[in-house]
């Protein structure tokens, strides 16, 4: 299994801007994606964004965020800032921990779109060979839908470790709970997810993604690590690069169609991105961000904003009413703190009109990118 990269103590950012003829970048810029595959790139002001407040944002989360990876805003469709902390590069894939759950939940919605799974039935009607003898009446309640939404029914959740079998040891977990009745963040039964995916179609969730999602996207080869009985893990494990993110977060934006195309259905996306299960109350202390709501592998935001996201500062932030996606890679112990430099600097930058072009903004966000050293 693949580990991240040791977290950096010193790093580097830059920042591209771009228009759709004219590439400024901050001396030592990484290469940028295939023009074929590559989102188009807009100045911020073109799309209704200051600079300024770009730089703000960039400022604010070298300085309080330990240690940012990436960032790119995205509007209007139109990449307008990006930058990456070296040694990350734009084309460095990176761990999204558990930002894999929202890209499995999208295979699932496929799955269902072709008819090969109803998110209603049972979970042990996809294993009747590895379920238990006796199974619970809990657990023959359990749905297809209760894994996605994270009420499985576990407390605690189960353990799977290297020497198990992961279906198997999953359904002998104890599940005191009614399933689609409370709460609680279960990585397993996203790895179910991940196998219900490759029961019914005979291939990994990368594999059935590559033609449906990844190739659409223009994503080449992506790596997603498997358990001991080679499926994909699902809740994590997957790595990808910034650009990549914020292409799938794109297709969120856009319900689902991409350069012309339906890749995933519309109806799908309004359900795996609205409120499926109520978590006011789960323990997240001062995380206002963490008790919105939880869709299909997708958590709500305040703002009206939902989001997929990872361990350490992995973060898709779709923001539908602001024509908006947010994309940032970290390793950063503080998600809400990360999460709230968005909400201070970037959402009251969003206006509804293109701005006048202001090349002494933009040259001192070049200036400023190319001068971030991180101070941890």
């Amino acid at each position: 299994m693949r580990l991240p990269a040791v977290p950096i103590k010193s790093v580097v950012a830059f920042v591209v801007l771009m228009t759709a003829a004219v590439v400024d970048a901050a001396e030592g810029s990484n290469p940028q994606s295939p023009p074929s595959t590559a989102l188009p790139r807009a100045t911020p002001e073109s799309q209704g964004v200051a600079s300024s407040a770009i730089t703000s944002f960039i400022k604010a989360a070298d300085a309080e965020v330990d240690s940012m990876h990436s960032f790119m805003l995205v509007r209007h469709g139109k990449v307008v800032a990006e930058c990456w902390w070296a040694p990350e590069a734009a084309d460095k894939p990176h761990i999204l921990w558990s930002l894999s759950k929202s890209f499995t939940s999208t295979a699932v919605g496929l799955a269902a779109e072709e008819g090969r799974l109803d998110i209603d039935d049972p979970v042990l009607k996809y294993f009747p060979e590895e379920a238990p003898a006796n199974p619970s009446d809990h657990l023959k309640a359990m749905r297809v839908r209760d894994l996605l939404t994270m009420t499985a029914g576990h407390d605690p959740l189960p353990r799977l470790a290297e020497e198990d079998h992961w279906v198997k040891k999953f359904l002998e977990t104890p599940v005191p709970n009614q399933p689609g009745t409370k709460f609680l963040y279960n990585t397993p039964a996203t790895y179910m997810q991940s196998a219900i995916v490759q029961k019914v179609t005979g291939q990994t969730v990368r594999d059935y993604l590559m033609p449906r999602l990844f190739e659409p996207l223009g994503i080449d080869e992506p790596t997603w690590d498997a358990s001991p009985q080679g499926i994909s893990i699902g809740g994590y494990g997957l790595y990808l690069k910034t650009e990549d993110i914020a292409k799938f977060g794109q297709l969120y934006l856009q319900r689902g169609r991409y350069n012309g195309k339906q890749l995933v259905p519309a109806d799908w996306i309004k359900l795996a991105t609205s409120k499926q299960t109520e978590n006011a109350d789960a323990p997240s202390g001062r995380n206002p961000d963490w008790r919105q709501g939880y869709g299909f592998q997708f958590w709500r935001c305040r703002h009206g904003v939902y989001r997929g996201d990872g361990k350490d500062g992995q973060f898709c932030v779709v923001m539908p009413k602001f024509d908006a996606v947010v994309v940032m890679t970290a390793n950063s112990r503080d998600l809400q703190g990360q999460l709230a430099l968005v909400w201070e600097h970037l959402l009251p930058a969003f206006e509804s009109a293109p701005l006048p072009e202001n090349e002494a903004a933009r040259e001192a966000l070049r200036q400023s990118a190319g001068k971030l050293t991180a101070s941890r």
